[in-house]
């Protein structure tokens, strides 16, 4: 089992999960799909002076990562999902 840092930490990565969501048709990775296909976080590293950070997720049957990077981003709409920005992509 994965153990990450304190409360604040737990409490925002939950956020950024939930949040990383796309609509219907849209493309991409996101850390939704990723952890319902069986990839775990490998390594995370919180941004110190932003609200963001960047997960590396590792597959078993999988010879790559996949990086994401996840921005809280407060100019956005008042919606949660649409404040946090994520960005996944396959590191080879």
């Amino acid at each position: 089992m994965l153990k990450v840092g304190n409360g604040l930490q737990r409490g925002f990565i939950a956020a950024l999960v939930a949040a990383s969501c796309q609509p219907a048709g849209a493309q991409g990775l996101t850390i939704e799909q990723l952890l319902k296909d069986g990839w775990e976080i490998a390594g995370f590293a919180p941004a110190q002076y932003v609200l963001g950070s960047v997960m590396l997720f590792k597959h078993k049957d999988r010879n790559y990562f996949v990086q994401c990077s996840a921005v809280y981003d407060a100019t956005r709409s008042a919606n949660a999902k649409e404040r946090v920005v994520t960005n996944c992509y396959e590191i080879h």
